[in-house]
């Protein structure tokens, strides 16, 4: 690796770092705000791992996940594909063989606490990617720029995107009131 290679990958290990660190504090914060101390703490720690973080160096852009860079490239993104298998607030986490014995694969009907955090998630990326642009509706229309090839439980799909549209029409403070109130008082949360 020649000097300006080797800048450039500390460069980019500096900046992807701090993105790395910026989502996770947005989770946290609202996490918290939602009541799920444990989740917030503990979200997206695999991004710190060697087979997530060093390929989010190689293919760091600032303004959209590394992941996709990596698929392009490679055909398969192997960072997603670790992700997506230790995080349970991703519902790709939560795709499974049907149980009434069809092979196909489906969403399977996320617990609450991960759909909440699934919603957390989004604010969070949509408010780092986005910066000074971002408003309380993109979160809700990066859904549905994404949600023809979701393969998600219709009961988990339906609860986010009526969190989605809470937080697009009232704000965060009347979405995570809605999410106290209404939401997570009906899920054991220390399971």
């Amino acid at each position: 690796m020649d000097c300006k290679s080797l800048e450039k990958y500390k460069e980019n290990a500096k900046k992807h770092f701090a993105t790395i660190n910026t989502h996770k504090a947005y989770v946290m914060k609202y996490c918290f705000k939602a009541g799920l101390y444990k989740q917030g703490l503990l979200h997206d720690l695999s991004k710190y791992s060697p087979t997530e973080f060093l390929t989010g160096v190689k293919y760091f852009c600032g303004d959209k996940s590394p992941n996709s860079a990596e698929r392009q490239d490679k055909g398969y993104s192997g960072a997603w594909l670790h992700h997506k298998g230790r995080n349970r607030h991703h519902f790709e986490y939560w795709i499974d063989n049907k149980p009434d014995g069809d092979k196909r694969m489906a969403g399977v009907k996320m617990p609450v606490k991960y759909v909440v955090e699934m919603f957390c998630d989004r604010i969070a990326a949509c408010r780092v990617y986005n910066g000074d642009a971002y408003t309380d509706a993109d979160p809700y229309n990066y859904y549905l720029r994404s949600r023809d090839h979701y393969m998600i439980h219709p009961e988990t799909e339906k609860l986010l995107r009526r969190l989605l549209i809470i937080l697009k029409d009232y704000g965060e403070d009347v979405a995570f009131r809605y999410i106290r109130a209404r939401v997570l008082p009906s899920e054991k949360l220390w399971k």
